[in-house]
């Protein structure tokens, strides 16, 4: 019987051992990126919105109908060409009155010179007064005077006239007409017609909080961010649909004092558009390339993991067992996320088999190749943003 229970103890001691063995979870093969501190790109997000380069508004000059659109809605004039015709009829007749005026005010003029003329041998010889000569003179230059002011008169029923042909004033594209053919059109509102912009270069204007532009002064002063040519402040843009614009711009305006109502200071970025790629009105991200900053982290796209709370990454701990930590992440830069806090040089961030770890699970770690770490990384966008 004694014999019997040491046997069926030894069994059961046995199975235990056995079971202990199959729980015990394996090793994970992961790779690990070691974190390393080096200058990488200081860039700032902000959203912005397209402008044209230059608008004008077209408006009336001049008060009648309507007759005639002389462009085609949405596509590009050239300066001086025609867009709009009003009926020129009670103008044309205006300046028709005016023109007779003219004829008659230099008939009268001519005639007061030609009795200042014959006066003027007749006042030598005493045959009239002085004062009848005085008074020929005057009334001379009285028509002359008559003459000019209607003459200034037709010189501004001719330009009445001739703002009956409303032309661009500026080459571009013209946006659709705000009128149409048979409106009555006033002078003294300045009736919109229609708008024109030019877009082969456009604006893309922004708002950074004053606070944050004080505090990047401050550390390009005190060296943390090193910023070479302050006057060419490179910007890429971020489209709606997620495609950076191929085209980088360059900053060429900024505020000098701060809107009260928001707390920020504008910021204008200048965008080559040959293609028409860029529409105005539209809203896209600006990422400005503000120097170098020292001391920075950046880890692979690869290993990190957006949730609604942010970002994570998962490290090796000193157990070799897999930790999460909770990341505050900056911006992307060559498919390397900048890692504002949450990790320290020296960290093993793991970058592969994310979704076969858990938290205390053991991994075994391979170093990955740091050829392209975030130094260079941040070196060779900095070389491109020059």
């Amino acid at each position: 019987m004694k014999a019997i229970l040491a046997g069926t103890l030894a069994l059961l001691l046995t199975a235990c051992s056995a079971a202990d063995d199959v729980a015990a979870p394996a090793a994970v093969p992961v790779k690990t990126y070691t974190v390393k501190a080096a200058s990488l790109p200081n860039v700032v997000e902000l959203p912005g919105r397209v402008e044209p380069v230059r608008t004008a508004e077209v408006r009336a000059r001049v008060t009648g109908i309507v007759q005639r659109l002389l462009y085609e809605e949405g596509t590009f004039v050239r300066a001086g060409q025609p867009l709009f015709r009003i009926d020129p009829r009670e103008l044309r007749a205006s300046y028709a009155q005016t023109q007779a005026s003219l004829q008659r005010a230099r008939a009268t003029a001519a005639n007061a010179r030609a009795v200042v003329d014959r006066y003027r041998p007749l006042v030598a010889e005493n045959a009239i007064s002085k004062q009848e000569f005085d008074a020929a003179v005057a009334a001379s230059r009285q028509s002359d005077a008559g003459v000019a002011e209607i003459r200034a008169q037709l010189d501004a029923a001719s330009l009445q006239l001739g703002y009956t042909t409303v032309r661009a004033p500026i080459g571009g594209r013209a946006g659709r007409a705000e009128v149409t053919e048979g409106a009555l059109v006033s002078q003294t509102e300045g009736t919109l017609l229609t708008r024109i912009e030019q877009t082969e270069s456009v604006y893309v204007t922004f708002a950074q909080s004053a606070s944050e532009l004080l505090a990047i002064r401050d550390q390009i002063g005190s060296g943390v961010i090193e910023l070479e040519n302050p006057d060419r402040i490179e910007v890429r843009l971020i489209l709606a649909d997620g495609e950076e614009y191929a085209v980088p711009g360059y900053i060429d305006f900024l505020a000098l004092t701060v809107d009260e109502s928001t707390g920020t200071i504008e910021i204008r970025a200048e965008f080559p558009n040959s293609n028409g790629r860029l529409l105005p009105g539209e809203f896209v991200k600006a990422r400005i390339y503000a120097g170098l900053a020292a001391g920075g982290i950046a880890v692979p796209q690869r290993a990190v993991m957006l949730g609604q709370s942010g970002g994570s990454v998962y490290i090796v701990d000193a157990k070799g067992q897999a930790a999460m930590r909770k990341v505050e992440l900056g911006t992307m830069v060559a498919g390397q996320w900048i890692v504002k806090s949450g990790l320290k040089p020296g960290d093993r961030v793991i970058v592969n088999n994310l979704q076969k770890i858990r938290p205390g699970a053991p991994v075994m770690a391979t170093p990955v190749p740091t050829g392209r770490n975030a130094a260079k990384v941040g070196a060779k966008q900095a070389a491109g943003a020059k």
